[in-house]
């Protein structure tokens, strides 16, 4: 009977640290810092060093904010590759990814990720359509953030 128990213990541990072993800050902090979050948005301040590589994270849609440029190597859960050579100060669209990423230049890279959450997220995050959010969903969304957000 003890044994039962601790086995069970064990395995709901586990399963809890693998549904949580995707968010970055919690399987590589060394890499992502969680900067600012609320019901709309997770700001995460992202760090490589020259040739340091994460482990396997998940990121909602959002969009990236390059502070210094870098050439990056993506590789998602499928193992498919892509090179991505940044420039400091550009910024870029992601969906939804589960990817390693690695630093394969010489330089340290810093970026801000800033993903998507709720409503957001789920107009972005529909797979089935080419643009995951057209300008104008996007418009109007943030439209209603602002408005709630500016109510006393």
């Amino acid at each position: 009977m003890l044994c039962r128990l601790f086995c069970a213990a064990v395995i709901v541990g586990l399963a809890a640290n693998f549904a949580g072993a995707q968010d970055p800050t919690k399987v590589a902090p060394q890499h992502y810092k969680l900067h600012f979050e609320n019901e709309q948005v997770q700001v995460l301040d992202v760090h490589y060093g020259p040739h340091e590589k994460s482990v396997m994270h998940e990121h909602p849609a959002g969009v990236v904010v390059n502070i210094t440029a870098g050439h990056l190597r993506f590789t998602d859960a499928n193992g498919k590759v892509q090179e991505v050579y940044s420039l400091a100060g550009e910024t870029r669209w992601f969906s939804r990814a589960k990817h390693t990423v690695e630093n394969i230049g010489d330089e340290p890279f810093n970026a801000v990720y800033i993903g998507l959450k709720g409503k957001l997220t789920t107009a972005a995050g529909d797979s089935t359509r080419d643009d995951p959010v057209s300008a104008e969903e996007l418009t109007t969304i943030l439209a209603e953030y602002a408005q709630v957000g500016a109510k006393p």
